[in-house]
């Protein structure tokens, strides 16, 4: 395979690539004004490049652009060699597209519209590697037919084209109209400047440049006289001159072998310039998204702060349920002990108490913490259980009362109407709905993280160290008691008058039920006394657990469920941002890759051309 043939297939993967890069991006476009409004500026794009892989074989399209007047048919017949196209005082002359070029070119190989301009054959050594096209005057609106008129015969013809002659006189050189004209059509084509009727006008062409800077890297201008170089082409003479700088400058510049890295670089400057205009207009609706992020930002963060606190209050307040899971765990784990039987004991007077209160929850800090209580216990039959089960969602609602919800809702539907996204998510029935949901989904996440606190709480509670304490102060309790009972029967009443160390007569009586009473009566002191104790390390334990909780909740946003089908927009919305940027990152590679053309070419500065 030779080198030509293998840069041809390169250029064909290449710009195959693009564009199928380009239609991927069109496919994921979001349901957002801006973006519809890229993906239609990406359409014609994808339509051009289509119109671009017929030419990629063809000869180059060199069309001519200039005002009324400005000699742009007379410099289509100098190049041809001979009068191809009617030129003549008449305004305006050209009004139907001349196509000139070899006799082997059709308007259909160079993927030009079938009848969109006439046909003139011609074996000028100038069109062995280009077509000559005579386009319309762009400063005349004068009907062709009924239905169209030069200049939108000339819009139709500008983007098949490759080259642009653009000619001017010292009189026409700065028209308005064919600057838009040229502006339009600029993306995607290079550019010579050319001024004709050098046989009568000054030479303009430094005013010109000056003219052009701020839009355009101006390259070679010419200064011809056409009609001359007419009649030295039908005389066989050679071209003298300007002329014959601008012919040799073409059959350089514009060869079979410069064709292809001329039609990749004005592919991909025209993709460049797309690509912009789809980013501006982007821009242009980014600052509302931006706006309504913000706003679902600090509306969620709201409702999560008071669901938060309120169920920070609610857990510390509510301190019989969790002390009921807690010493439930803890006196699991206890074994068999005195002091694990004064828990069990006091676990199950409070598990009844906790258990009359679980069918009465009306917070969500109150049914997180039946959560964490029911996490350790099989749920069968029990028709209250059932039924606190169903309640458990329309609980948590109760957190946010409707005025509050109303107006987080309100607040975040005008961002979004601004910024021209649904808001069908965000009426009242709705996003009551959508706010239980999410509450009810924070809840049995809480439960659960409770219930780990319940859990490592209970093991460092239960190590042996600390049982020993509370077991030994049980004990010294008990043993005073024994103690006392056993020293009032056996020595002052039964060994001590035997061996006459304890008098009768003075001699307490033996212990009776007023004794039992008192000391169960301080025993049962005691031991509350412990449990008081053992329970009060357990809440400050909690307390900093709850305080860690809620650090947690708040970097978790337990409103998370609010405005989920909004911040799913947005995120689509980002990363079809986000894949624009890696597109033109990649076309501003690929651009780097390409040989610039020619330097006597002129583009547009805003299109950066490849090399540059």
């Amino acid at each position: 395979m030779t080198s030509p043939e293998l840069a041809h297939l390169e250029l064909l993967a290449e710009v195959d690539a693009t564009v199928a890069e380009l239609r991927a991006w069109a496919d994921s476009t979001p349901d957002w004004p801006p973006a519809r409004a890229a993906q239609s500026l990406l359409s014609r794009l994808v339509v051009r490049s289509e119109s671009l892989r017929i030419r990629l074989e063809a000869p180059l399209v060199v069309a001519t652009l200039g005002g009324t007047g400005t000699g742009k048919s007379t410099l289509v017949n100098a190049l041809a060699g001979e009068e191809v196209t009617s030129s003549g005082k008449e305004r305006p002359t050209t009004r139907m597209p001349k196509l000139v070029c070899r006799p082997d070119i059709s308007p259909e190989s160079l993927g030009l519209p079938a009848n969109v301009a006439h046909v003139h054959h011609c074996e000028s050594p100038t069109l062995r590697d280009l077509v000559l096209l005579d386009c319309p005057d762009p400063d005349t609106t004068e009907d062709v037919e009924a239905s169209a008129t030069n200049l939108d015969r000339l819009r139709h013809l500008l983007p098949h084209c490759d080259v642009l002659l653009v000619t001017g006189t010292q009189q026409k050189y700065r028209s308005a109209r064919v600057n838009k004209e040229l502006a339009r059509a600029a993306s995607g084509a290079k550019i010579v400047f050319v001024q004709t009727h050098a046989d009568t006008d000054a030479d303009v062409r430094e005013d010109w440049r000056a003219h052009l800077t701020d839009e355009y890297q101006v390259g070679e201008m010419f200064f011809v006289d056409s009609v001359q170089a007419l009649k030295d082409a039908q005389s066989e003479i050679a071209p003298r001159g300007e002329f014959a700088r601008l012919t040799d400058f073409l059959n350089r510049e514009l060869s079979r072998s410069t064709a292809n890295r001329i039609r990749r670089a004005n592919f991909l400057e025209l993709v460049q310039e797309t690509l912009a205009a789809c980013e501006n207009k982007i821009k242009v609706g980014q600052a509302a998204i931006d706006s309504l992020d913000a706003a679902i930002t600090e509306n969620r963060g709201r409702l999560s702060s008071r669901l938060i606190v309120q169920l920070c209050e609610e857990l510390l307040v509510s301190r019989r349920q969790w002390e009921s899971r807690l010493l439930g765990e803890v006196t699991s784990r206890f074994g068999f002990s005195p002091f694990s039987l004064v828990l069990r004991a006091y676990h199950g007077f409070g598990g009844l108490m906790a258990s009359a209160a679980l069918t009465r929850v009306r917070t969500p800090g109150q049914l997180a913490l039946w959560g964490a209580w029911q996490a350790g216990r099989k749920l069968r039959g029990s028709k209250k259980t059932k039924e606190a089960v169903e309640a458990m969602e329309e609980t948590v609602a109760w957190s946010w009362d409707e005025a509050e919800l109303r107006t987080a809702a309100i607040i975040v539907s005008g961002h979004a109407q601004e910024a021209g996204l649904s808001t069908d998510e965000l009426r009242v029935e709705t996003f009551q709905e959508s706010a239980a949901d999410a509450g009810a989904s924070f809840v049995k996440r809480a439960s659960g993280q409770l219930q780990d606190v319940v859990k490592r709480l209970a093991g460092k509670h239960t190590h042996w160290w600390t049982r020993v304490r509370y077991e030994v102060l049980l004990l010294a309790m008990l043993g005073l008691i024994v103690f006392h009972l056993g020293k009032n029967f056996f020595w002052l009443n039964l060994i001590g008058p035997m061996v006459g160390r304890v008098d009768v007569e003075t001699a307490p009586p033996i212990e009776g039920l007023p004794f039992f009473l008192q000391a169960a009566f301080w025993l049962l002191v005691w031991s509350m006394l412990l449990v008081w104790m053992f329970l009060s390390r357990l809440r400050r334990g909690l307390k900093r657990e709850i305080n860690t909780l809620a650090d947690r909740w708040n970097t978790e946003a337990p409103a998370t469920g609010l405005f989920t089908g909004l911040e799913n927009r947005i995120l689509g919305i980002k990363q079809f941002s986000a894949r624009l940027e890696r597109l033109q990152l990649s076309v501003d590679e690929l651009l780097g890759k390409v040989t610039q053309p020619a330097s006597g070419l002129t583009w547009r500065k805003e299109e950066s051309p490849a090399g540059s």
